[in-house]
């Protein structure tokens, strides 16, 4: 098994092919996109920006890299990489891009997991340049790029896999990076995840954002599959570092994160919803 860089990558102003240099990636227009002193390439225009650093902040990256390093989803990446390699998986070379890829803990667990007979060439990608920063900071060897699910800066039809995880899913954009019979392989939170904390942080539950069974257009479901399990968190950094890597922080009340804040410990269920679904 070889884990090598994704090189297909595609001008995010014109459309053409990027080419590598020692420094920078260029586009026979001219654009020319330097690469960073850590690795990664900042491929998001300025006027495809909502604001003026979109995604994830400094801090909520460094909680989501103590939190995933600590091993508290990795029946999740396990079963990730079941989903990207199933059983009598027999392709010689994947090349997989993880759209939203945040600090790159999937990616790196998928690496670790790949057959010996597969070479993979990973493209991670994130709209926040912290994420991405933090992820070629612990990973050399896939590409790591700033840049949006909306328009991806990637050759069409030059992908075998791509992940969405916890994300937003693009599925022109997705359709058109994927070969034929390549696969999206979707993960979303089931109607019981983090229950308890939920409970605590919000006056009353919602119900949850029902994702279809039904595959897009020009997609077919190939299974869908579910991960559940109770987890502890242990002490106050691990529920803060948890409430921090999610949208909760954001959208509970006040009183809400002060309960929270004054737990010691805190056991809640993890339940993931996983989607195969393959380019006609």
């Amino acid at each position: 098994m070889t884990v090598s860089p994704f090189e297909a990558l595609a001008c995010p102003l014109d459309g053409s092919p990027l080419q590598k240099h020692a420094r920078n990636w260029s586009c026979a227009a001219g654009h020319t996109f330097d690469i960073a002193r850590q690795g990664y390439v900042h491929l998001l225009p300025v006027q495809n920006k909502r604001s003026r650093d979109p995604g994830d902040n400094k801090e909520m990256v460094a909680a989501r890299q103590r939190f995933l390093n600590a091993g508290y989803y990795q029946p999740v990446a396990e079963a990730l990489s079941c989903a990207v390699f199933p059983k009598g998986t027999t392709e010689a070379s994947i090349s997989c891009l993880d759209a939203g890829c945040g600090e790159g803990y999937y990616l790196r667990h998928l690496a670790d997991s790949a057959p010996e007979n597969t070479s993979l060439a990973l493209l991670g990608l994130d709209i926040s340049k912290w994420a991405v920063l933090s992820a070629a900071k612990q990973d050399k060897n896939p590409a790591w790029v700033v840049g949006s699910n909306a328009n991806l800066p990637v050759q069409t039809e030059t992908l075998d896999r791509i992940l969405c995880l916890f994300g937003f899913p693009v599925y022109p954009e997705f359709a058109r990076v994927l070969r034929s019979g390549g696969e999206i392989i979707l993960i979303d939170a089931g109607p019981d995840h983090l229950r308890e904390l939920r409970e605590i942080i919000y006056p009353e539950l919602k119900d949850p954002r029902l994702v279809p069974d039904t595959a897009p257009d020009g997609f077919t479901n190939v299974d869908i599959s579910f991960v559940r399990y109770n987890l502890t968190l242990p002490d106050k950094g691990a529920i803060s570092d948890l409430l921090a890597m999610t949208p909760h922080l954001y959208r509970a009340t006040a009183e809400g994160l002060s309960r929270a804040a004054e737990l010691e410990s805190l056991t809640v269920t993890v339940e993931t919803r996983i989607q195969r679904i393959r380019k006609d």
